[in-house]
């Protein structure tokens, strides 16, 4: 091919902030990228885009077990690659950690899943996989929805389970619920006995677990040792369990929040088409909720002039009403000026349970529903 109809391919950054095990399926490894690849493929089959879009990975174990400069590294080596955008980091502490050196040193924009407000900036976006504001409220529906009126709280030690906690003390005042008791547990898998018989003696009738998650891998097993079984809710922690069959083990028999809607018609489109390329179905939140990152990614690519960072950042501010793929029928996708929070309508979270299969969940309920 000429001179003239050849371009180098846009880079697109991948950055995952916390390393997965070494047995972690291939199968939902390949889930995250596969959704950036499919939309990609089309935007250049259908001639949306003029040039192939590359992924550029990076997976660095940021908090809470590594460090915040691993995640700040990562950045910067995907920065210095040439990438527009980068997705990620995704972790709370770490998203709000590197906040400084992308507003000051980096200027590339971030698309994260943080649920952290406090993250967003003029160069940070969010699709957040929950938020430490939206969660505590949909929290306190449920709770309320299923008569539990006196409440323990089970806090992760960390940026993120204090401020879930912050909100849900509020949410629970505005709904007549009563914490009866709050007790601090590790950020990972530590003994939480102790924990979790301050709740029981204080008589709570619920648990609510708050934090990212890694904390909670002990909880069953301790209230099986007090032969306890209370209704018990995660927020989007509840997510990890499709990381490895601990996690599963972990919240089973708990309620958590969720981004997976088997009646979103645009999602169960997208995952037609993955089933018909691929030969599955993947039934979980990570294939619709990076589709529809990158439906957003492609849209600031194709509006960004000139196609630079700065271009690309400002293309994500026009992203406008795009329908999405996670959540519930309906979610949409818009950004703006002063807007960085993609999904629109408090149907971008579920509630869900998992099954004893070890592979599947149910829809239990749905945000502002009655």
């Amino acid at each position: 091919m000429s001179y003239e109809g050849t371009a180098e391919p846009i880079k697109i950054g991948y950055l995952m902030d916390f390393l997965l095990s070494d047995d972690y399926p291939q199968d939902r490894r390949d889930d995250l990228t596969i959704p950036f690849d499919m939309v990609f493929d089309a935007a250049l089959e259908e001639g949306l885009i003029d040039r192939p879009i590359e992924i550029v990975y990076r997976e660095v174990e940021g908090l809470p077990k590594g460090t915040v400069k691993a995640v700040i590294d990562a950045y910067e080596e995907l920065v210095d690659e040439g990438c527009l955008v980068i997705f990620g980091p995704h972790i709370g502490d770490n998203a709000v950690a590197i906040k400084d050196a992308l507003n000051e040193r980096f200027r590339v924009p971030a698309i994260s899943v943080t649920g952290s407000d406090e993250a967003l900036g003029e160069w940070f976006f969010a699709f957040p996989m929950g938020s430490h504001f939206d969660e505590p409220i949909f929290w306190a529906d449920l709770l309320v929805k299923g008569g539990h009126t006196e409440v323990g709280v089970l806090m992760e030690n960390s940026l993120v389970g204090e401020a879930y906690v912050a909100n849900f003390r509020k949410a629970c005042r505005r709904r007549g619920i009563r914490i009866v008791a709050e007790a601090t547990i590790a950020q990972t898998a530590q003994d939480v006995g102790a924990a979790v018989r301050t709740l029981r003696d204080a008589k709570a009738t619920a648990i609510v677990h708050a934090g990212f998650g890694f904390g909670v891998v002990l909880v069953n097993p301790a209230l099986a040792e007090l032969d306890w079984d209370p209704p018990r809710f995660a927020g989007t922690a509840f997510e990890n369990a499709w990381i490895n069959p601990v996690m599963w083990n972990a919240f089973l028999g708990w309620t958590g929040i969720d981004q997976y809607d088997e009646h979103n018609q645009v999602g169960q489109a997208f995952l037609d088409e993955f089933e018909a390329r691929h030969g599955r179905r993947p039934q979980w939140c990570v294939p619709v909720v990076n589709r529809d990152v990158a439906v957003t990614i492609l849209h600031a690519l194709t509006d960004a002039h000139p196609l630079s960072p700065r271009g690309v950042k400002e293309a994500l501010e026009r992203v406008k009403m795009v329908p999405a793929a996670s959540g519930a029928p309906g979610t949409r996708i818009s950004f703006g000026q002063w807007n960085r929070r993609g999904w629109m309508g408090p149907g971008y979270l579920v509630a869900r349970q998992l099954e004893d299969d070890g592979e599947s969940s149910r829809l239990i309920e749905r945000f502002g529903e009655p």
